[in-house]
């Protein structure tokens, strides 16, 4: 059988603090939590597995998720993530396709919301 993706996994120092931030940001669950919350599974209502999360060192830049909302909920949604831990890399832009902001997770970890026209 081909290799297919199953989840988007990120190193985190703290991955509990980690999942409280995507579960409340993304509306997910942890369905899985094992080696005393070493490696969690955060999954969505349908229990579609979304994001794995495993204790260890941040290198940002290696990767980032894109959240996207819609152009007239965007600055309440960028409001919404930064009170739920989120901090600005810079503030947010209008390009061509439409707004974007940069941001990391409370650990670091970067990630972009976009709203695209």
């Amino acid at each position: 059988m081909p290799a297919s993706l199953d989840l988007i996994t990120f190193d985190t120092p703290t991955p509990r603090g980690a999942a409280a931030f995507w579960c409340a940001a993304l509306r997910l669950n942890v369905s899985l939590d094992e080696d005393d919350g070493r490696w969690l599974v955060l999954s969505d209502a349908a229990g579609v597995r979304r994001i794995g999360l495993q204790q260890g060192s941040v290198r940002p830049g290696s990767v980032h998720l894109d959240l996207e909302c819609s152009l007239r909920e965007f600055d309440d949604e960028v409001h919404r993530l930064e009170a739920l831990g989120a901090l600005l890399v810079s503030p947010a832009r209008t390009e061509p396709y439409g707004r974007i902001v940069n941001l990391t997770h409370p650990d670091g970890t970067p990630f972009d919301l976009c709203a695209y026209r």
